[in-house]
């Protein structure tokens, strides 16, 4: 954007003298440590400060950096101002912005930062908000705030989300990708409460029903807490972008003539940081022996820290916002709570003995934030536009007041006796579990050994056995041998007694002494092996008794062996069948009682109040489904979408009923309309309409349809299947304002596809939306003005491409005098279709002349003059400007145009 200076050549305006000491700190970049030298001298009060600190308190000063930022100009700013300078001039590189006055007087100030409308997202954040994340790991509590008039672009600084292009991601994203980095799932946590300031009460965006919470603040110290808030761990950023999501949903926003999507609360997103450290290891000498130290050891300590994000609503002024009735209310405590915060900054920046700090709640939240303890970064957003230039000079002097603010910035450690205890506790259970690993390693050698001495004596005592029968078998060889030796030698004896009788007396002695050792000799044997004999008959009948009782035992054991595996094979199949049974009845029971649940309790009425919203205010119904999401998504996975789609087909009326309204709910959401239609789910709910005459029926199936009908892929099936003709059927039979109001908006949802036209006229679409106005519901009559205008911008598209030709479908089919009649009407949601809807036919030249005869001309030249949409009036002003024939007419009647 080119910087313009003022016309005649010449800039005239006051410039704050700069020193030269800090000349050089001016080209710095630095926005943590620099201090513009033409910034009044920080001023702290020491006794009434939002932080209520005493400047005696051992702590870090650390001014309050300001940074501004300029938006672009907008499209009505492209075309409004056009022939006009922008209000303000910057020059990034001084850290300067001129303000013009007017076109020969400007005013210069100077900022810590100054950002162009080329500013990245990175950019802004690495200067504004890097620096206090840094700080906040370091165990400073920390504050970042947006602050200026609406439509200048705080949220989008602040709170962008960046889904479809990283690059956008604003700073409250960026602090939390930082903060994750820089902390240790395993020492460290890291947890966020995400609020909003609404019309004075604080409000919990992660909990709806939580709306009213209440501030505590520390009687001793003056910290302020908020032990009502929704506090939620985060361990990584996905669940952290979950979170925003999930608030951003809760926020209150609003459409007024400044900016379509208006912030009417102020946002507040608080992250506690809780980090272990460990403290170094020093000697401490004693002052009274230079010659002993004392070592400290080291120590776990715990630094709790907070980081305050906050988007403000912005400031407005009524006859420009356009606000009125709740909005009006809305814009005045928005204007209370901001003055009473610029009351705050104004009474700490000139030392004021009185802060008025309990004027509003924002400033007790914000108590630390200016004049406390914490590092605070402002970002102040400007816009170009010169009709602006009031609401841009407050901003800026807002901004350059704060900078006077000095903060007194402190570690908040304390000693971590949980976390050393946590520790001990580790390490005795560590060594619990060795001694009893060692018990048990114990134990199992014992066990092990006792096994291996069984072994080895029953090893032995076998070997014993077989060497004990060895002996007795040569035992009874060498007997055998003995006795057969001493046989021989008997026979052999008496054979030479008988023969030699004849020898001598001394030899007949002899012979009488060496038979009688003989018998002797023999006798013992006969003797040992008498005893042998009964020995091995003692040792072979008790055998025997052991074999026939071992046997026995065997036997029996055998066979209670198998019985008992009989046995346990019958009751392993008998519980086996038993399990199959429970578990059927369970998972029947539960399924029986899901169903039960998720059709009957009143959770599925307010599901289905949320579904039963028109398909125009799509967010409004995403946002009630999602108070819901849970059990549907729940019923959803545990029964089946093709088992819900099932019942549709149910003899029972309720089943079916709370079927529908199961199918309506879940068709509220994007992500499971293609599984829906996937699953056949279209073509249930057309024939719901073709078959039933139930009114509840038809007005939930039509809800359904009309939330698919706002996919193009889901719109051209229920074309094709006949969908035009059924819903225009049930146009005509219903009564009942909201099953009109469902009909109709489905159809005005077809009504905005550019290749549906030919086949939604032909079909009797226009005509069936045409006889719901007799209706006469403002509900009914909005979602046909909708669909008007959706199908009369197409047409107009479609022949400004060339592709179509002739007069409009809407005149043929005999819209054109229910038009002008509403054109006007009191109603604003059917007003601004209405006159959508007239500029657009008018575009066409064909339908010029129809238009004039049925009054049409006078409602443009209204709408051009008196609607309250900026673009409108300019669409019908260039539509009227370059028709010749609306010209030619107005001159005729002589129209002050």
């Amino acid at each position: 954007m080119a910087m313009a200076s003022s016309r005649n050549g010449t800039t005239r305006g006051s410039m704050r003298p700069i020193s030269g000491a800090n000349s050089s700190n001016l080209r710095s970049s630095s926005f943590k440590s620099r201090i513009p030298s033409s910034a009044p001298a920080p001023r702290r009060n020491s006794s009434a400060s939002l932080g209520g600190s005493s400047a005696a308190d051992n702590g870090v000063p650390g001014r309050v950096r300001v940074a501004v930022r300029l938006r672009p100009r907008n499209a009505d700013e492209s075309v409004a101002d056009a022939d006009f300078a922008d209000c303000v001039e910057l020059q990034p590189e001084l850290k300067r912005l001129k303000l013009r006055k007017n076109n020969w007087d400007t005013e210069t100030y100077e900022f810590d930062e100054v950002l162009t409308e080329a500013a990245s997202q990175k950019r802004v954040y690495q200067v504004v908000a890097k620096p206090v994340v840094e700080s906040v790991l370091e165990g400073y509590n920390g504050t970042v705030m947006a602050y200026g008039q609406t439509g200048t672009g705080k949220t989008f600084t602040l709170g962008r989300l960046g889904d479809e292009d990283t690059a956008a991601r604003g700073i409250m994203v960026r602090s939390m990708e930082d903060i994750i980095a820089g902390t240790s799932l395993d020492t460290d946590s890291v947890f966020v409460s995400y609020l909003q300031l609404y019309m004075e009460t604080i409000q919990d965006l992660l909990d709806p029903t939580n709306d009213n919470i209440a501030i505590v603040e520390d009687p001793k110290t003056g910290d302020v807490s908020l032990p009502g808030a929704t506090h939620v761990e985060i361990r990584n950023q996905q669940n952290f972008l979950e979170l925003l999501q999930l608030g951003e949903t809760h926020r209150v926003a609003a459409n007024t003539k400044l900016n379509t999507e208006s912030s009417r609360s102020h946002a507040i997103l608080m992250v506690h940081v809780k980090r272990s450290v460990v403290e170094n290891e020093d000697s401490v000498s004693n002052e009274m022996e230079n010659s002993s130290h004392f070592v400290r050891p080291s120590r776990p300590l715990v630094r709790r820290s907070k980081l305050v994000l906050v988007d403000l609503a912005g400031s407005e002024r009524v006859h420009k916002s356009g606000s009125e009735g709740h909005m009006l209310e809305e814009a005045k405590s928005i204007n209370l709570s901001l003055s009473a915060l610029g009351k705050c900054i104004n009474a700490i920046a000139e030392n004021s003995p009185h802060v008025p700090l309990r004027d509003s709640k924002l400033t007790r939240l914000l108590r630390d934030s200016f004049g406390g303890t914490a590092r605070t970064s402002l970002i102040v957003t400007i816009g170009p536009s010169p009709r602006h230039r009031g609401e841009t000079t407050s901003t800026i002097l807002f901004g350059q007041r704060a900078m006077k603010i000095e903060n007194m910035l402190k570690i908040k450690e304390e000693f971590d006796y949980k976390s050393l205890s946590k520790k001990l506790e580790v390490q005795l259970d560590k060594v619990i579990a060795e001694n009893e690993r060692q018990l048990k390693a114990f134990d199992d050698d014992v066990e092990r050994i006792n096994r291996q001495a069984q072994n080895r004596i029953s090893e032995v005592e076998k070997n014993f056995a077989e060497a004990l029968e060895k002996e007795k078998l040569k035992c009874q060889m060498e007997y055998m041998e003995s006795v057969k030796k001493l046989e021989e030698k008997l026979i052999s004896n008496q054979r030479n007694h008988e023969n030699g009788k004849r020898n001598g007396e001394v030899n007949g002695v002899v012979t009488a002494s060496e038979l009688t050792r003989l018998k002797e000799s023999l006798e013992n044997e006969m003797k040992l092996r008498k005893a042998a004999e009964d020995e091995m008959n003692k040792v072979k009948s008790q055998s025997t008794l052991k074999t026939r009782s071992g046997e026995g035992e065997d036997a029996g054991i055998s066979r209670l062996q198998k019985l008992l595996e009989d046995e346990a094979l019958q009751k392993k199949k008998l519980e086996e069948e038993v399990t199959i049974l429970r578990s059927q009845l369970v998972q029947l029971t539960f399924e029986a009682d899901q169903m039960r649940r998720c059709l009957d309790r009143g959770a599925l009425g307010n599901s289905y109040s949320g579904t039963d919203s028109l398909p125009s205010r799509h967010s409004q119904a995403r946002e009630s489904v999602n108070g819901q999401k849970a059990p549907f998504a729940t019923l959803c996975e545990q029964v089946g979408l093709q088992k819900i789609l099932q019942l549709l087909e149910s003899d029972d009326a309720n089943i079916r009923i709370h079927a529908v309204k199961v199918v309506a709910n879940l068709a509220a959401e994007e992500a499971n309309q293609e599984k829906i239609v996937a699953a056949g789910g279209l073509t249930s709910l057309l024939m719901l309409l073709r078959s039933y005459e139930d009114e509840t029926v038809r007005r939930v199936a039509a809800g359904a349809i009309a939330n698919l009908a706002m996919n193009e892929v889901s719109q051209q099936l229920i074309v094709d299947q006949g969908g035009i003709s059924l819903l225009s059927l049930t146009a005509a039979d219903a009564e009942d304002p909201q099953t009109l109001r469902m009909v109709a908006g489905a159809i005005a949802n077809l009504c905005g596809n550019d290749k549906l036209q030919a086949r939604l006229w032909s079909d009797g679409g226009i005509k069936a939306l045409l006889g719901m106005v007799r209706c006469g519901h403002p509900d009914v009559l909005a979602q046909v003005a909708r669909g008007i205008a959706n199908f009369a911008k197409c047409e107009s598209r479609a022949t400004t491409q060339g592709v179509k030709s002739g007069r409009s479908l809407l005149i043929e089919d005999g819209a054109l005098p229910w038009i002008v009649q509403h054109a006007n009407d009191e109603a604003a949601p059917i007003r601004r279709h209405i006159e959508l809807a007239l500029c657009h036919l008018a575009q066409h030249e064909v339908n010029a002349k129809e238009m004039i005869s049925g009054g049409a001309l006078w409602e443009l030249v209204r709408i051009s003059k008196e609607c309250s949409r900026e673009d409108i009036r300019s669409l019908a002003h260039r539509t009227l400007s370059s028709s010749p024939v609306f010209r030619s007419e107005i001159r005729r009647l002589g129209i002050d145009f």
